[in-house]
């Protein structure tokens, strides 16, 4: 089951404890990096690019509940 991505007007919430801040979220990703080696041979990504991107599963850090999350409305979201 994937989950939506919250929004600029949405956020998470756990169902079961009402949880709004704090998940674990495992999340597939397809990424182009551009990385630079220096001298020595350490890597650093310097541009990163999101090709695409799936949420798995998201689980309440409060009440260890998987996949129980919704989208609701942000405070003032409306306004």
């Amino acid at each position: 089951m994937t989950v939506p991505l919250p929004t600029a007007t949405t956020r998470w919430r756990c169902t079961l404890c009402g949880n709004l801040t704090r998940f674990d979220v495992t999340r597939t990703s397809k990424v182009v990096e551009y990385v630079h080696l220096d001298l020595a041979g350490e890597p650093k990504v310097e541009e990163r690019e999101v090709v695409s991107e799936t949420i798995e599963s998201v689980r309440c850090r409060w009440c260890n509940a998987v996949d129980q999350v919704e989208l609701v409305d942000r405070p003032g979201a409306g306004s």
